[in-house]
């Protein structure tokens, strides 16, 4: 087996590890609201999806991207691959900086600077004292 063919495997199991972080993510994510809706009611359901499903995605997104990097990089490096790796991980970002304004509420140099495992960990806690979040 060539270096080429390892890069290639390696990026499809990239790949794939990004496709089963979306399902399994969804899936716990829907039981987070699922647990949170019966014990606060659906405005926390609906919060703790959102929080820990756009964690899911960020992290999914950073996968998905490390095998493109690979596919680009070690399996055919062209200068039309490149160009295209480099719109791809351009729309990445934006999409990755939509989700996390939409999963905090502000812009990220107004909050303190979290994870996505962090969302999905709050999510997961649930309200602090008094019906907080936090």
């Amino acid at each position: 087996m060539t270096f080429t063919e390892v890069m290639e495997r390696a990026a499809q199991v990239f790949d794939a590890l990004g496709a089963a972080v979306l399902i399994v993510g969804l899936v716990w994510s829907v039981l987070l609201a699922v647990r949170a809706w019966r014990g606060e009611g659906g405005r926390r359901g609906y919060q703790a999806l959102r929080e820990s499903f756009g964690g899911v995605l960020l992290l999914s997104l950073e996968v998905l991207v490390a095998a493109d990097l690979i596919r680009t990089v070690a399996v055919a490096p062209t200068l039309k691959n490149v160009a295209v790796l480099g719109l791809i991980v351009l729309i990445r970002t934006f999409l990755s900086f939509s989700l996390q304004v939409e999963i905090d509420g502000n812009l990220p140099w107004r909050r303190a600077m979290t994870s996505g495992a962090a969302h999905i960990a709050r999510a997961a806690r649930g309200p602090g004292p008094a019906g907080d979040p936090e």
